[in-house]
């Protein structure tokens, strides 16, 4: 048996057995297990309010202050969209925002971390910003405001103006990131469950969606020395991590490139060509292809703890905030679809992984033609239990191909509606051995 054949292989009982490439992860799908229904992420739907408002939820319309201050925010100007910072308190409401940038109440590298441990202070731009906001009545009132809704979870007193001017530095000059679209629901929702997933998002919002999530990357490598890599990742639903059910994604910088960047250098290391080798020509040499365009292309993944799809750009440029406008938007089109197909019912994660600006001290400098931007879309319809914990094999309820039998007919019907972008499907994909740049 060759390498590649185990890496992904039937038995002939009809398990699956896989093997990731990169990190090794044993997956294994019985037989029969396939033909099951996908399980519902949502509690039984509920009448909504006459004014469709959600009570409780922090990212919706008219919560804005229960939030730190947005970095920035994306609105509608004609046709096309216009980015907006620095706004005040006061000019909140003055605009609908189709999208913001605001920073996670509950930071993963807060500014202590960055200042005591690598000896990064927020810079001049950020200083005055909260300066000016500290100096209007309206700014000091939404600090405080957000300042007590956290210490109802971490505790805390009454803050000073010093305690909101120190709370003010972190979150204006934040290394951890929420995106966040305007709706909770889908216009004319009346019921709990017409949630505005990814996938019903338009053609044109969702790339949006993902050139703002672009942005954000860009900025954090930019504003810290530090940052060695910045993650990006969306839990969709409660079984995917998601403490709300509003659509948005996080974006973090951290000062670590991360296991999955290492083990993708090592593998490139040993073979230039792996992505494809191990990734891109496996799926068409089994038949695993989803979708396709001139910029980016989707297949069902394989050694993955939960049932994958892997979307992968075509671009021989490696950075996401390096991609052309087409590039990106080419990319966006294959992921909304990709969400579309599998639908608001089903929780996922949705992983981002691309290349760090430097890859040094330890992992090895792979050099200009290193990894491609890719991301991961998991569907969590499994808990991990003790078989897994106890062997490490984890048992997937879909094999590739029942990924593969389940995605392709709702994509034709996605694409006949016109819901999703005009992308080749399946056996229309034009897609050639070796196609990922290296």
């Amino acid at each position: 048996m060759s390498a590649h054949d185990e890496l992904l292989q039937r038995l002939p009982d009809g398990t699956v057995k896989q093997r990731n490439p990169f990190t090794g992860t044993q997956v294994w799908t019985m037989p029969g297990r396939g033909k099951r229904p996908l399980p519902a992420s949502l509690d039984e739907p509920t009448p909504l309010p006459p004014d469709g408002g959600v009570p409780g939820c922090a990212f919706c319309p008219g919560h804005h202050l229960d939030n730190p201050p947005e970095r920035a925010r994306l609105v509608r100007e004609g046709r096309g969209w216009r980015t907006l910072t620095g706004l005040s308190a006061d000019e909140l409401d003055a605009t609908q925002a189709c999208f913001r940038r605001v920073p996670n109440l509950f930071e993963i590298c807060s500014l202590d971390y960055w200042r005591l441990n690598h000896g990064v202070e927020p810079g001049k731009e950020v200083v005055e910003r909260v300066e000016q906001y500290l100096s209007e009545e309206a700014g000091r009132e939404h600090l405080r405001r957000v300042w007590m809704l956290r210490s109802r979870f971490t505790g805390g007193a009454v803050p000073s103006v010093d305690d909101l001017r120190q709370a003010a530095l972190g979150w204006f000059g934040t290394t951890h990131e929420l995106v966040i679209p305007r709706r909770h629901h889908v216009e004319g929702a009346t019921q709990s469950s017409d949630l505005a997933s990814s996938g019903r998002l338009s053609v044109d919002e969702h790339r949006a969606y993902v050139a703002f999530t672009v942005q954000a990357m860009a900025d954090l490598y930019a504003a810290n020395r530090a940052a060695r890599y910045v993650s990006v990742f969306q839990n969709w639903l409660k079984p995917a991590g998601a403490s709300f059910e509003h659509l948005h994604r996080q974006v973090v910088a951290i000062d670590e490139v991360g296991e999955h960047v290492a083990s993708s250098a090592r593998a490139l290391a040993r073979n230039p060509n792996a992505f494809n080798e191990f990734g891109l020509d496996m799926a068409l040499r089994h038949g695993l292809m989803l979708a396709a365009n001139d910029h980016a292309v989707a297949f069902a993944g394989f050694g993955h703890r939960y049932p994958s799809v892997e979307i992968y750009s075509l671009s021989p440029r490696r950075e996401p905030w390096l991609l052309s406008d087409e590039e990106r938007d080419g990319m966006a089109d294959i992921l909304h679809a990709i969400h579309a197909a599998g639908g608001r019912k089903l929780s996922c994660n949705e992983e981002w992984h691309h290349r760090p600006p430097a890859l040094e001290d330890g992992v090895g400098s792979v050099g200009e033609e290193t990894i491609p931007w890719r991301i991961v879309l998991k569907w969590r319809i499994s808990t991990l239990a003790g078989f897994e914990g106890d062997t490490k094999i984890y048992l997937n309820t879909l094999s590739p191909w029942d990924v593969r039998d389940r995605v392709l007919p709702e994509l034709l019907k996605l694409r006949e509606q016109g819901h999703i972008a005009p992308v080749q499907i399946g056996d229309e994909c034009d897609v050639e051995s070796g196609s990922i740049p290296t």
